[in-house]
């Protein structure tokens, strides 16, 4: 089934992706790369991110929840669009007002929540996900540990429901959301929270914010 506008043309997509204040993100990077690296290569990833999905045809927008100034700032610049954490509930609370605001504009809007720590994210990776998650009204990625999610994507007309946050993969099956299996998207499922995480990023290669700031890391 693709979700089309009535006239046979796929409805782009509207990513939503959330932020936390860089003071308080990846603090699990941390011990890896050191306090004061630690929200630099935060924002590093997110600018990554967004920069490969503006750059995936089938992305109409992206739209960040945060309330960090700087970071609004930078990504701004980049071209994502900034909505304030209104709701300031923690992760799941922030996508469904990123989402309540894009489907306030456009009610007929395809909306699909993305992980801002996806720094090896590549456009054309993104794609096929995108339009494999199409066939269902809500589907998911896992992320490459299998246990959580990096994408959670809603048709027109469907809620988004998200439950993302540790082992999030369990509770979107449990909440009917399809899970894909894709081979070849592996710059899709490969998040960041660890040095661990960071060292496989980088050995599928990272976008160029994340590669000019961890640089400067000690790990």
């Amino acid at each position: 089934m693709d979700h089309d506008d009535g006239a046979g043309a796929a409805v782009p997509w509207t990513l939503v992706v959330p932020l936390k204040p860089l003071g308080r993100a990846k603090s699990r990077l941390a011990a890896a790369a050191g306090e004061d690296l630690r929200p630099e290569l935060a924002l590093a990833f997110a600018l990554d991110t967004v920069g490969a999905a503006l750059a995936c045809p089938a992305v109409e927008d992206v739209v960040i929840v945060t309330d960090d100034p700087r970071a609004g700032a930078e990504l701004a610049a980049v071209g994502a669009r900034i909505v304030p954490d209104a709701p300031a509930a923690g992760l799941n609370a922030a996508l469904e007002h990123g989402e309540a605001v894009v489907r306030a504009r456009r009610p007929g809007a395809a909306v699909a929540a993305l992980n801002a720590d996806l720094p090896a994210l590549r456009p054309a990776e993104l794609a096929r996900v995108l339009a494999a998650v199409r066939a269902h009204p809500r589907a998911f990625l896992a992320d490459a540990a299998g246990v959580g999610t990096t994408l959670l994507a809603a048709a027109p007309g469907t809620a988004l429901a998200p439950a993302f946050g540790g082992a999030s993969r369990a509770r979107h099956l449990r909440s009917g959301a399809v899970e894909i299996t894709l081979s070849g998207v592996e710059s899709v499922r490969r998040d960041v929270d660890t040095g661990e995480d960071l060292a496989a990023a980088l050995a599928l290669g990272v976008g160029p914010h994340t590669l000019r700031t961890s640089a400067a890391s000690p790990a």
